[in-house]
């Protein structure tokens, strides 16, 4: 029951976050067009400085390592067996692009803005649940742009192994291996620890407030009369997670390990996904509004899916 009130609460907290985007957009001083100056910023300074803080929270072994290797196999597999499970479910359906948007928002989900900070706070004794959270983003990466954009467009062509292996989180993560393996957080200055402390912790607030701004320029009307984005909702947040966790259930892997599987896998649609749309012009209002209802939904059904723990 503790877990269950360590999650509600969080995820509360995070959806408080994105009343101030809200309410800034609502009274005209922030619009849309601001956000993809804020993304760059969340993308490119504080993501970054967020999985190298991980990393620096460690003491290097190799068993520490070897399990961080493992959650990223792990992972990679569980995503890319639901996904291919759900191709194989709709691929008949592809010429509707609605049912591609489904497929990729079932399993990509925001595992690390809103991800870490949940397995921080509902795992407190275990500091390695941290770096799972950021090896879960370079598995999921590394799938957005393979088979995440194939589902998507529903052609090969556009499947690029250049921007799945090149991309902010795979050259954080060669940041903060060596910074891991040499334990030069001992070396570092404490100011320059907090700054990146500070900017890593700015990474879930941000989000939140892009997805409030978000949320005040959608119709109503439309968020709630799609039942597609509800089917897409319920994959994410409920079968996905059920079937991560009950994969792994069996295999003798440690408790932190099982429930971060459960934790992250359950978390909401990412935002990539509406990235992507927006590059290909694909249903950009169905993942917009996947997005902004999985983030919505999320403080019923995570606390439910920690009572498995």
């Amino acid at each position: 029951m503790d877990s269950f009130i360590i999650a509600l609460s969080n995820v509360i907290l995070s959806l408080l976050y994105a009343i101030p985007g809200f309410i800034l957009c609502k009274v005209k001083k922030a619009t849309a067009e601001h956000l993809s100056t804020m993304s760059a910023v969340l993308i490119y300074v504080l993501s970054p400085c967020m999985i190298v803080n991980s990393f620096l929270q460690l003491e290097f072994s190799w068993v520490g390592f070897g399990k961080m290797a493992l959650f990223f196999g792990v992972t990679l597999v569980l995503q890319i067996a639901f996904m291919l499970i759900l191709y194989l479910i709709f691929r008949k359906k592809y010429a509707d692009s609605k049912f591609r948007i489904l497929t990729i928002g079932s399993v990509l989900g925001n595992v690390g803005f809103f991800g870490l900070p949940l397995v921080k706070a509902i795992l407190p004794n275990n500091p390695e649940v941290m770096c799972y959270s950021s090896v879960y983003v370079l598995s999921m990466n590394f799938l957005v742009f393979t088979m995440g954009i194939f589902c998507l467009t529903n052609d090969k062509k556009f499947m690029s192994f250049k921007s799945a292996i090149l991309n902010p989180s795979t050259f954080s993560i060669l940041v903060a291996l060596p910074l891991y393996f040499f334990g030069v957080k001992q070396y570092l200055p404490d100011l320059l620890l907090n700054g990146v402390s500070l900017l890593g912790s700015m990474t879930t607030p941000l989000c939140m407030i892009i997805l409030g701004i978000r949320l005040a320029t959608v119709s109503f009307k439309k968020l709630f009369t799609r039942p597609i984005i509800y089917i897409t909702c319920a994959f994410k947040l409920l079968v996905f997670p059920l079937f991560c966790y009950f994969a792994v259930y069996f295999i003798p892997l440690d408790f932190a390990f099982k429930a971060s599987i459960l934790i992250l896998s359950s978390v909401p649609c990412a935002s990539i996904i509406l990235n992507l749309a927006e590059m290909h012009h694909s249903e950009t209002e169905l993942a917009a509004n996947s997005v902004l209802v999985s983030t919505l939904i999320c403080f019923m059904t995570i606390p439910v899916l920690v009572l498995l723990l």
